[in-house]
């Protein structure tokens, strides 16, 4: 469905020791989502000089990416999601449309407008695309599972496994292979919430030495070299 999120996000990178530690001291306040682990697979606009990503990785107040979404490998009929995400002073806002896939593909693969969804953020995202001139130059994707607080659903939480991309077959029906970011041992958390996080849950991030960082998977791959794995340790020094 069409929707507008707003919403604080904090990443953290943790190995898989982290995480088993994590989960064991907050899993009976936490509350998996009923969609268990599964793959998101996105691709990512730009302009044909990657004016989008390298603005985000000056980490400006503000900044904005476009992708196409979907939850799984899609197949014909089935629908997927056209994101705008902006980011303005730490609060991150997502505007999306709800498209069957051979209509999604049609407006972005040869700019026809699917005038039977017009409405006010297809808008916007159609003067994006123009404005901008974005073309398809990264296809992502890694494998999900997310939770909740149970005694507060809005604070929820996101771990991702085996993210991985590709700058060729630039379709999300085509498989979800790709170059891993990092290695198997580690795994990106993304925890977004309306306000503060529960004590508990504040205190085991900091007893299990989680810490934020300022982190991007498209901007990650877009600074680093996408025919070679960046290690997990390396990767996580780099943070602190």
């Amino acid at each position: 469905m069409n929707g507008i999120f707003k919403r604080v996000e904090k990443k953290y990178i943790l190995s898989a020791s982290q995480y088993q530690t994590l989960m064991q001291r907050i899993g009976s306040k936490v509350t998996a989502d009923g969609y268990g682990l599964h793959t998101i697979c996105n691709i990512y606009y730009d302009s044909e000089h990657n004016d989008l990503i390298r603005r985000s990785i000056e980490k400006p107040v503000y900044k904005e990416k476009l992708r196409l979404r979907s939850y799984g490998i899609p197949t014909e009929g089935m629908d997927v999601f056209l994101e705008l995400k902006k980011k303005w002073k730490g609060t991150v806002y997502k505007r999306r449309v709800e498209l069957p896939l051979h209509v999604a593909e049609e407006y972005m693969e040869n700019d026809r407008y699917p005038v039977v969804y017009d409405c006010q953020i297809l808008r916007e995202i159609d003067y994006m695309i123009h404005y901008y001139r974005l073309q398809p130059h990264l296809y992502l994707a890694y494998d999900r599972q997310a939770f909740y607080v149970t005694d507060n659903p809005e604070i929820r939480f996101t771990i991702d496994r085996r993210i991985r991309s590709r700058k060729n077959q630039l379709k999300l029906s085509l498989q979800d292979k790709g170059e891993l970011l990092f290695d198997e041992n580690a795994m990106l958390m993304e925890i977004k919430a309306p306000g503060a996080l529960p004590e508990w849950f504040v205190k085991s991030l900091s007893e299990l030495a989680i810490y934020p960082c300022s982190f991007s998977k498209y901007g990650r791959i877009y600074t680093e070299s996408c025919d070679r794995k960046l290690p997990a340790a390396r990767m996580m020094k780099e943070l602190q």
